[in-house]
């Protein structure tokens, strides 16, 4: 910048400063409030005005400064922090310093037009200069902002995961309770249901709602150790409903817990979800109901009836060489996922049906249990489950 232009811009800037301040401010703030109601939704009028005439006066005192000080980038930094810590929205803050630079722009030219005619040309090569200076300022802007919301969104989180630990650890008190419907915009009392997800498992948004067919159920995500847990709230939404859309999308294994009443039982359905979830075999993708594996349940949390159960009531069975001991363990399992039915469990072992009849009136003679006896069946059907689910009790 040629020394005329310096000396026009600032001879211009000393004179706004000086006499024409208060009526900058007005007109900016006028002008910046009537083209976006968002501003006035977010900042009130008097934080507006005060604030603007310090930027005003900040942006002409640079200025009459050294181009190395900047010090209305100081101003501007904290300003676009402030303004995030409100909620503004950054295009808002924009638009305001793009309103800003008209405003002051025109009132140079105005004045210099005014009392200085012959300098006028001198002034519209500093036009580049003065719209650079505003680009500076809406650049540290989007920086500062930037970096605030961040720090914003991330305490943001953090308090939501804590409440979510709380829910799920069945630690929250009342007051807790109440924090995380406010928090979380969730009734008190609703139904939910909480869903556990094994590793490698399904990559999520934090909040998600499922389709508006689902009537609008909502979930929230939480990483734990080892697994991820959501907590869903149902609405009208069926389990039968969340399960379908879930398997869709779950590619390891999960759990899904029985519904219950309010945020303060999510710590039991907690518990019941991960009891599920334990109940799967690896491999996967598979995702299990609690009200559906409760004999599984039974089995996996108490280890060492388990094993009783399996000596007292396979124990034969399973002290046969391995081929034999699987094609009956094989055939016990087909016959029972068949309802008894043994032209059913042919056909899925791909046998005749007196092969089936053989196999089981063999496997009652190993056991000394009949399978037509109700007690019978229903230890032989919890030993199989921990058969399946405990191979340390085999």
């Amino acid at each position: 910048m040629d020394e005329d232009v310096r000396q026009t811009l600032r001879t211009a800037a000393s004179a706004l400063l000086d006499h024409h301040l208060t009526r900058l401010t007005d007109d900016l703030v006028d002008r910046v409030r009537q083209a976006d109601e968002v501003y006035c939704a977010y900042v009130s009028y008097e934080d507006h005005w005060s604030s603007t005439r310090e930027g005003v006066r900040q942006g002409l005192a640079a200025i009459l400064q050294e181009p190395s000080e900047r010090r209305d980038l100081v101003f501007t930094a904290a300003m676009a922090q402030r303004r995030a810590e409100q909620g503004l929205p950054l295009d808002s803050l924009l638009r305001m310093y793009r309103i800003a630079g008209q405003v002051t722009w025109t009132a140079m030219v105005e004045y210099t037009e005014r009392e200085f005619p012959d300098r006028l040309g001198v002034l519209v090569r500093a036009a580049g200069h003065v719209w650079h200076a505003i680009d500076r300022q809406c650049m540290v802007t989007c920086d500062t902002y930037s970096r605030r919301e961040q720090e914003i969104l991330g305490r943001s989180k953090e308090r939501i995961d804590a409440i979510l630990d709380a829910l799920l650890d069945g630690t929250a008190d009342a007051g807790v309770v109440r924090t995380a419907a406010a928090s979380l915009d969730l009734p008190e009392r609703g139904r939910y249901a909480v869903v556990t997800v094994r590793f490698p498992g399904y990559r999520h948004q934090d909040d998600v709602r499922l389709p508006g067919s689902l009537g609008g159920a909502r979930l929230l995500w939480r990483m734990r150790a080892g697994h991820e847990v959501a907590v869903a709230a149902l609405g009208e939404v069926t389990l039968d409903e969340l399960c379908q859309e879930l398997s869709l999308i779950v590619s390891g294994v999960g759990g899904v817990s029985p519904v219950v009443g309010g945020l303060a039982e999510l710590g039991g359905a907690h518990e019941l979800a991960t009891l599920a979830m334990r109940t799967c075999l690896d491999g996967g993708p598979e995702l299990a109901r609690l009200d559906a594996r409760i004999p599984a349940v039974l089995v996996i949390t108490q280890p060492d009836l388990a094993g009783h159960l399996v000596s007292g009531t396979l124990g034969p069975l399973l002290s046969l060489d391995a081929a034999d001991r699987d094609l009956l363990l094989t055939t016990l399992e087909t016959w029972m996922a068949c309802d008894g039915s043994a032209a059913r469990a042919a056909r899925r072992l791909f046998c005749h049906r007196n092969t089936i009849i053989n196999r089981v009136r063999r496997i009652e003679q190993l056991t000394g249990r009949s399978l037509a006896r109700p007690r019978d069946i229903v230890d032989i059907a919890l030993a199989l489950e921990a058969v399946r689910r405990l191979p340390e009790t085999t």
